[in-house]
């Protein structure tokens, strides 16, 4: 009862230099099951770390731990309502017809510094870089049990598909948002033209392939609370993802309740979807 009372105060109030900017990955004999529940005894003798995440307003608790080839995060944070719909299709009686509906999933991001160097991992920094992204998505990826592995770069030159993006001094940037090889953990339906239901899911599930798939994860709400886990081989052999070796790093990341598109905070929308910023600077490090 009494940790479950410290971890919901971590949560639920702000505090001044709480977090830590070194996360630990303890080593266990027995993995934890990627089921949102975190009752393993993996997770028991791990002192959550709290990060605050300052677009959503909240606090995020983060664990980690080990075994010789994979690696597995622990993330819980408040969530007033649960969003597990995106873009619907809802049916409008005046137009007789489907059109897209306001709903916008949750989303839990990780985001890795692949550079040789440390650097600012801001969607708006001036610095350029490649990131390995561990993007969760409720709607789209969690039915699967994955979250979508992808590559953002940030660079000072245009490239195909990729947005611009104006960083905290005023440069201009340019941000390209990829997939990793393989088919992702959705796919997008046809619009439908018949009225069956008011409500309808404009995704559908399907198992995810090549490096795409290397990023298992599921989320659980409970009670006001995402619950989310996450496990990846430590080697992937992709030359698009990190890769962790238990004698190197610390490895630089951040997080993100919000999904890391670019898009400057406009409160005046009913959600904050696409207008993540990545956290303070986080070094994971294995004990």
């Amino acid at each position: 009862m009494l940790r479950s009372f410290f971890l919901l105060a971590l949560l639920l109030f702000p505090a001044v230099g709480f977090a830590a900017q070194t996360i630990t990955a303890i080593k266990v004999t027995t993995p934890p099951v990627i089921d949102g529940a975190v009752n393993d005894d993996a997770w028991k003798d791990v002192k959550p770390i709290a990060i605050r995440d300052t677009v959503a307003n909240v606090n995020i608790l983060l664990r980690a731990v080990y075994t010789d080839d994979m690696v597995y995060f622990a993330v819980v944070y408040p969530d007033q309502a649960q969003n597990a719909f995106h873009k619907p299709w809802i049916w409008d009686d005046k137009l007789k017809a489907y059109a897209e509906g306001p709903h916008r999933e949750d989303t839990f991001t990780f985001k890795w510094n692949m550079e040789s160097k440390d650097v600012d991992l801001s969607t708006f920094a001036d610095n350029s870089y490649r990131s390995d992204v561990w993007y969760w998505k409720a709607n789209r990826s969690n039915p699967a049990g994955y979250a979508d592995d992808k590559i953002d770069t940030l660079s000072d030159t245009p490239a195909a598909k990729a947005s611009e993006v104006i960083s905290s001094t005023g440069k201009k940037r340019y941000l390209l948002r990829l997939g990793d090889q393989g088919n992702e953990a959705t796919r997008e339906l046809p619009k439908p033209t018949v009225l069956t239901q008011s409500l309808i899911d404009r995704y559908s599930t399907q198992k995810p392939s090549g490096s795409r798939a290397d990023v298992r994860a599921k989320g659980v709400w409970n009670g006001g609370f995402w619950i989310i886990e996450f496990a990846r081989k430590l080697q992937t052999g992709q030359n698009d993802d990190v890769q962790f070796s238990l004698k190197g790093g610390p490895y630089l990341f951040g997080v993100s309740i919000f999904s890391l598109y670019g898009n400057k905070i406009d409160k005046a929308q009913p959600n904050l979807y696409g207008m993540g910023e990545v956290s303070e600077p986080l070094h994971l490090v294995f004990k």
